[in-house]
Formats: C-alpha cells, sequence, structure tokens
C-alpha cells in the first residue's frame, strides 16, 4: 500500500516538474521573442548587415584624395494602410565619399484623420549599407500629422571613403535608399498583414 502512495507521491512531483519546465520553455521562449528584434536591429544598425545603413557623426576631416562620387538614389514608399504621401526633394544626389550631404523628405497627411506614421529605411545593395552612414535621420521616430498637413523632414549622411578600398564593391556607382513609411501603434511600425495564399487543389 505504501509503495502505491510513494509511486503516486512520485508520478505527481514528476507531472509537476514537467509542467514547470514547459511553463519555463514557453515563457523563455516568449522573452527571447520579444528581445530578438530590438537585438536584431541593433546588430544590423553596429554592423551594417542585410543593408542596414550605420549611425555616426560627420566625417572629421577631408581625406586629401578625389574620390569618385557615388549616385545615392531615393526610394520612398507608403504603406497601403497610411493615408499619406511620401517623396524626396531630389529623387538622387552625386555623394562624394567623405563629404556629407542634405537630402530634405516632405510627407502630407491625404487622409480624413489624424495618423501616425514611421519611416524604416534599407539600402541596396546590401553590402554597401556598411559604408552608408546617417549623421541625422528621421527614421524610426514617430510623426503624427493633422489631416491636410504636410512635414520636411532632413536627413544627413556621407558614403564612407573606405567604401573605395573595398575589393568586392570598391568600384559600385550606385546605390538606392529605401524609406517606406508605415502606420505606427505604441511607437512602433505596424506592418501590412500578408496576403493569404491561394488554396490549390489537387
Amino acid at each position: 500500500m505504501t509503495n502505491v502512495g510513494e509511486r503516486q507521491k512520485q508520478a505527481a512531483r514528476g507531472t509537476r516538474w514537467t509542467v514547470l519546465a514547459c511553463a519555463g520553455v514557453v515563457l523563455g521562449m516568449g522573452g527571447l521573442a520579444a528581445v530578438s528584434a530590438p537585438l536584431y536591429s541593433m546588430f544590423c544598425k553596429a554592423t551594417g548587415f542585410n543593408g542596414t545603413p550605420l549611425v555616426g557623426a560627420a566625417p572629421t576631416a577631408p581625406t586629401g584624395e578625389a574620390l569618385a562620387p557615388v549616385s545615392v538614389r531615393f526610394d520612398t514608399n507608403v504603406s497601403k494602410n497610411l493615408s499619406w504621401r511620401f517623396q524626396p526633394e531630389q529623387s538622387r544626389v552625386d555623394a562624394v565619399p567623405g563629404q556629407t550631404a542634405t537630402v530634405f523628405f516632405k510627407v502630407t497627411n491625404t487622409g480624413p484623420a489624424p495618423s501616425a506614421g514611421i519611416a524604416v529605411f534599407n539600402v541596396q545593395p546590401d553590402l554597401m549599407g556598411s559604408y552608408f552612414v546617417k549623421v541625422q535621420c528621421f527614421c524610426f521616430d514617430e510623426h503624427t500629422l493633422q489631416p491636410g498637413e504636410s512635414a520636411e523632414f532632413p536627413l544627413v549622411f556621407y558614403v564612407d571613403p573606405a567604401l573605395r578600398k573595398d575589393p568586392d564593391i570598391g568600384d559600385l556607382s550606385e546605390m538606392t535608399l529605401s524609406y517606406t513609411y508605415y502606420p505606427s501603434k505604441n511607437g512602433a511600425p505596424v506592418a501590412e498583414a500578408a496576403k493569404p495564399a491561394a488554396t490549390r487543389n489537387f
């Protein structure tokens, strides 16, 4: 009788440990999921990985050598869930590596109600991202516009002169900086829901 009672207690203890272990795994995975996006963003900003431009101070002094300019094209997009118009004051600039350049972007709320948005960005080709250094940028800042209201935001940047010494991409003469405005909620961009895949009958 005592053996049966002991076995039941051991089984109950084992079940409790299993439940606690499973709960710990679920909580750990949830915590990891919550911090993975900010950690990935910090990693990309620090390394220029995946076409993410670096953030830094203005270059301290000219390099002394004449470097071929890089044609930087600006691509602007707006989520279909945000009634905004968004365009750069100029579609491209020829940036001399090591020299700062400033471009203004204009945003207008074309919708009937106030709305908030956040711009995210990317550089193409990806490998150029580590050489595109933003000194001042409006990206990742939440902006709220009233109906019909417009605002202008500056981008101050430079192309790192080290680009011209890169054996893989040093001879490239063009890059594209692409911005997309998304609606924001609680200070974070809200991505569009993916369209459901079409069903196929077999």
